[in-house]
């Protein structure tokens, strides 16, 4: 069980790691004249304009308040209680827009950290934040066990993010390991 759980953590984590490098839409609030990164240039950015960045270069801009996430891209408390609320009010398994969804989720938890840090928004909204993911989560977990039981259909696969498809292949072969047994 142990190489399981290893290997599973590291799954999740080249699949947040392939997140952090995704493109996110940025709006720039403050006039920077950038910063060098591994012999590549962040910047300049002028204050009013949208740009298009990696997550993981957008984090330390965000931090400093150069950079916000736009509009488009936002995933707040409000978000996810939206995401939460669908997911709770459907039998099947939610497409989402990405298959980053729930790494986009938990990054993004910590923007809106930062935001409650600066005295932006409430500690509620933190609390919140937790029980909404806690839904999700939970809700989705509840119906990939259910999807172990049989053939994963072409449709439900394109229903999981990335993260559920390394579970679920985990699971299945578990699960029918498990039955295998009992039923022979």
């Amino acid at each position: 069980m142990i190489n399981i759980e290893e290997d599973l953590t590291e799954s999740i984590k080249r699949i947040n790691f392939s997140f952090l490098n995704q493109e996110i839409k940025m709006e720039c609030i403050k006039n920077y004249d950038g910063f060098l990164l591994l012999d590549e240039r962040i910047g300049p950015f002028e204050k009013g304009k949208e740009y298009r960045i990696k997550v993981f270069k957008a984090i330390p801009l965000i931090e400093n308040e150069v950079l916000r996430i736009s509009h488009e891209e936002k995933c707040d408390n409000n978000v996810v209680q939206r995401y939460a609320i669908a997911e709770r009010d459907n039998q099947k398994l939610v497409r989402q827009e990405s298959l980053f969804f729930l790494n986009k989720i938990r990054e993004f938890k910590k923007f809106l950290e930062m935001e409650i840090n600066r005295g932006a928004r409430p500690h509620l909204d933190k609390d919140k934040y937790n029980s909404y993911i806690m839904s999700i989560l939970d809700n989705r977990l509840l119906k990939l066990l259910k999807l172990t039981r049989t053939e994963l259909s072409l449709d439900d696969e394109r229903r999981l993010t990335s993260s559920e498809h390394v579970l679920f292949n985990k699971i299945y072969k578990l699960v029918n390991i498990w039955r295998k047994f009992y039923l022979s």
